[in-house]
Protein backbone atom coordinates (compact mmCIF):
# COMPACT_ATOMS: atom_id res chain seq x y z
CA UNK A 1 0.00 0.00 0.00
CA UNK A 2 2.67 2.39 1.13
CA UNK A 3 4.41 1.33 -2.47
CA UNK A 4 1.67 2.10 -4.38
CA UNK A 5 1.24 5.89 -2.75
CA UNK A 6 4.58 6.65 -3.08
CA UNK A 7 4.53 6.04 -7.49
CA UNK A 8 2.22 9.24 -8.05
CA UNK A 9 4.46 11.77 -6.37
CA UNK A 10 7.64 10.43 -8.11
CA UNK A 11 5.92 10.46 -11.59
CA UNK A 12 4.98 13.80 -10.92
CA UNK A 13 8.27 14.94 -10.33
CA UNK A 14 9.56 13.55 -13.52
CA UNK A 15 7.03 14.92 -15.51
CA UNK A 16 8.04 18.44 -14.69
CA UNK A 17 8.89 20.39 -18.17
CA UNK A 18 11.71 19.34 -19.09
CA UNK A 19 14.14 22.34 -20.00
CA UNK A 20 12.01 25.20 -18.51
CA UNK A 21 12.94 26.78 -15.19
CA UNK A 22 15.89 28.89 -14.61
CA UNK A 23 16.98 28.48 -18.76
CA UNK A 24 14.61 31.68 -19.27
CA UNK A 25 16.86 33.80 -16.27
CA UNK A 26 19.77 32.52 -18.74
CA UNK A 27 18.28 34.50 -21.61
CA UNK A 28 17.25 37.70 -19.68
CA UNK A 29 20.95 39.58 -20.20
CA UNK A 30 20.69 38.51 -23.48
CA UNK A 31 17.58 40.30 -24.19
CA UNK A 32 18.07 43.20 -21.77
CA UNK A 33 20.96 43.85 -24.00
CA UNK A 34 19.11 43.75 -27.25
CA UNK A 35 16.54 46.11 -26.03
CA UNK A 36 18.98 48.34 -24.25
CA UNK A 37 21.65 48.66 -27.76
CA UNK A 38 21.69 51.27 -30.12
CA UNK A 39 24.65 53.10 -31.87
CA UNK A 40 24.73 55.63 -28.98
CA UNK A 41 24.02 53.24 -25.87
CA UNK A 42 25.36 49.36 -26.64
CA UNK A 43 27.95 50.29 -24.10
CA UNK A 44 25.75 50.46 -21.29
CA UNK A 45 23.45 47.59 -22.66
CA UNK A 46 26.85 45.51 -22.65
CA UNK A 47 27.35 46.63 -18.91
CA UNK A 48 24.01 46.11 -18.00
CA UNK A 49 24.02 42.54 -19.43
CA UNK A 50 27.22 41.50 -17.92
CA UNK A 51 26.10 42.78 -14.15
CA UNK A 52 22.81 40.83 -15.17
CA UNK A 53 24.56 37.84 -16.03
CA UNK A 54 27.02 37.84 -12.99
CA UNK A 55 24.20 38.60 -11.05
CA UNK A 56 21.38 35.64 -12.34
CA UNK A 57 24.76 32.91 -12.79
CA UNK A 58 26.00 33.85 -9.05
CA UNK A 59 23.96 31.64 -6.79
CA UNK A 60 24.71 28.41 -9.40
CA UNK A 61 28.27 29.49 -9.36
CA UNK A 62 28.89 29.28 -5.64
CA UNK A 63 27.38 26.05 -5.51
CA UNK A 64 29.77 24.51 -8.48
CA UNK A 65 26.91 24.73 -11.55
CA UNK A 66 28.23 26.26 -14.30
CA UNK A 67 25.73 26.63 -17.20
CA UNK A 68 27.19 27.25 -20.77
CA UNK A 69 25.24 29.78 -21.56
CA UNK A 70 25.57 31.72 -18.75
CA UNK A 71 29.43 31.32 -19.39
CA UNK A 72 29.40 32.53 -22.93
CA UNK A 73 27.57 35.64 -21.83
CA UNK A 74 29.70 36.59 -19.13
CA UNK A 75 32.50 36.39 -21.08
CA UNK A 76 31.08 37.80 -24.13
CA UNK A 77 29.35 40.93 -22.41
CA UNK A 78 32.91 41.90 -20.46
CA UNK A 79 34.67 41.26 -24.08
CA UNK A 80 32.30 44.20 -25.34
CA UNK A 81 32.73 46.09 -22.32
CA UNK A 82 36.63 45.98 -22.82
CA UNK A 83 36.23 46.90 -26.24
CA UNK A 84 34.25 50.12 -25.08
CA UNK A 85 37.07 51.02 -23.30
CA UNK A 86 40.42 50.38 -25.14
CA UNK A 87 38.84 51.60 -28.93
CA UNK A 88 37.94 54.38 -30.00
CA UNK A 89 34.93 55.69 -30.80
CA UNK A 90 35.32 55.38 -35.14
CA UNK A 91 36.92 52.19 -34.31
CA UNK A 92 33.92 50.76 -33.01
CA UNK A 93 31.26 51.82 -35.71
CA UNK A 94 31.37 47.81 -36.86
CA UNK A 95 30.30 47.02 -33.26
CA UNK A 96 27.62 49.68 -32.72
CA UNK A 97 26.21 48.90 -36.14
CA UNK A 98 25.94 45.24 -35.60
CA UNK A 99 25.61 44.77 -31.41
CA UNK A 100 22.16 43.11 -31.65
CA UNK A 101 22.99 40.69 -34.73
CA UNK A 102 26.44 39.72 -33.78
CA UNK A 103 24.65 39.16 -29.87
CA UNK A 104 21.67 36.88 -30.89
CA UNK A 105 23.91 34.92 -33.65
CA UNK A 106 26.66 34.39 -30.95
CA UNK A 107 23.00 32.43 -29.01
CA UNK A 108 22.71 30.77 -31.99
CA UNK A 109 25.51 29.49 -32.41
CA UNK A 110 26.27 28.19 -28.49
CA UNK A 111 22.72 26.66 -29.00
CA UNK A 112 22.92 24.69 -32.15
CA UNK A 113 27.01 23.48 -31.09
CA UNK A 114 26.01 22.03 -28.00
CA UNK A 115 23.68 19.82 -30.33
CA UNK A 116 26.80 18.25 -31.18
CA UNK A 117 27.35 17.07 -27.30
CA UNK A 118 25.08 18.46 -24.80
CA UNK A 119 21.86 20.17 -25.50
CA UNK A 120 22.25 23.51 -23.45
CA UNK A 121 18.81 22.88 -21.94
CA UNK A 122 19.54 19.57 -20.53
CA UNK A 123 21.78 21.64 -18.12
CA UNK A 124 18.57 23.28 -16.75
CA UNK A 125 16.33 20.16 -17.05
CA UNK A 126 18.64 18.23 -14.97
CA UNK A 127 18.02 20.14 -11.80
CA UNK A 128 14.39 19.37 -12.02
CA UNK A 129 14.20 15.77 -12.69
CA UNK A 130 15.26 13.05 -11.25
CA UNK A 131 19.09 11.17 -12.64
CA UNK A 132 17.06 7.91 -13.49
CA UNK A 133 15.12 9.63 -16.27
CA UNK A 134 18.46 11.78 -17.43
CA UNK A 135 19.64 9.04 -20.11
CA UNK A 136 15.78 8.22 -21.44
CA UNK A 137 14.94 9.02 -25.22
CA UNK A 138 12.89 11.18 -24.08
CA UNK A 139 14.73 13.57 -21.91
CA UNK A 140 16.87 13.30 -24.49
CA UNK A 141 14.55 13.95 -27.18
CA UNK A 142 12.96 17.16 -25.48
CA UNK A 143 16.16 18.62 -24.77
CA UNK A 144 17.07 18.25 -28.67
CA UNK A 145 13.78 19.42 -29.76
CA UNK A 146 13.65 22.86 -27.09
CA UNK A 147 17.77 23.53 -27.98
CA UNK A 148 17.45 23.62 -31.80
CA UNK A 149 14.08 26.09 -31.21
CA UNK A 150 16.29 28.19 -29.33
CA UNK A 151 18.82 28.14 -31.97
CA UNK A 152 16.57 28.87 -34.18
CA UNK A 153 14.68 31.29 -32.80
CA UNK A 154 17.83 33.24 -32.13
CA UNK A 155 19.28 32.58 -35.19
CA UNK A 156 15.95 34.28 -37.09
CA UNK A 157 16.05 37.30 -34.32
CA UNK A 158 19.81 37.82 -35.83
CA UNK A 159 18.84 37.73 -39.43
CA UNK A 160 15.87 40.32 -38.45
CA UNK A 161 17.91 42.95 -36.90
CA UNK A 162 20.25 42.62 -39.55
CA UNK A 163 17.54 43.88 -41.96
CA UNK A 164 16.45 45.98 -39.75
CA UNK A 165 20.18 47.20 -40.64
CA UNK A 166 19.76 47.04 -44.01
CA UNK A 167 16.03 48.51 -44.30
CA UNK A 168 15.80 51.35 -42.12
CA UNK A 169 11.78 51.92 -42.92
CA UNK A 170 11.19 48.58 -41.28
CA UNK A 171 13.53 48.78 -38.62
CA UNK A 172 10.56 48.98 -36.05
CA UNK A 173 9.03 46.18 -37.29
CA UNK A 174 12.60 44.18 -37.45
CA UNK A 175 14.24 45.17 -34.13
CA UNK A 176 11.20 45.42 -31.72
CA UNK A 177 7.65 43.34 -33.19
CA UNK A 178 9.58 40.05 -35.33
CA UNK A 179 12.15 39.29 -32.46
CA UNK A 180 9.22 39.71 -29.50
CA UNK A 181 6.68 37.75 -31.27
CA UNK A 182 9.97 34.80 -31.76
CA UNK A 183 10.78 35.33 -28.12
CA UNK A 184 7.24 34.52 -26.87
CA UNK A 185 6.71 31.78 -29.17
CA UNK A 186 10.36 30.40 -28.05
CA UNK A 187 8.71 30.49 -24.44
CA UNK A 188 5.40 29.40 -24.72
CA UNK A 189 6.98 26.12 -26.73
CA UNK A 190 9.31 25.68 -24.02
CA UNK A 191 6.67 25.38 -21.40
CA UNK A 192 4.31 23.49 -23.77
CA UNK A 193 5.83 20.74 -25.73
CA UNK A 194 7.80 18.29 -23.03
CA UNK A 195 3.86 17.50 -21.75
CA UNK A 196 2.86 17.09 -24.88
CA UNK A 197 5.35 15.24 -26.59
CA UNK A 198 5.42 12.62 -23.28
CA UNK A 199 1.61 12.80 -23.72
CA UNK A 200 1.97 11.54 -27.23
CA UNK A 201 4.76 8.67 -26.46
CA UNK A 202 2.71 7.48 -23.75
CA UNK A 203 5.85 8.56 -20.91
Amino acid sequence: MGHTEQRPATRSRAEKPVGAGSVFLSFAPWVIFGVVASPSTWEYAALAALIAAAVLSGKDMLRGRFFLLDMVAIVFFAVLCVLALALDRHELIWLETYAQVISSAVVALVALGSLLSDPFTAQYARHSVPREYWDSPVFKHVNTVLTAAWGAVFALMALSTWLAILIPAGSDWFDWVVPVALLVWAVKFTERYPDRYKQRVGA
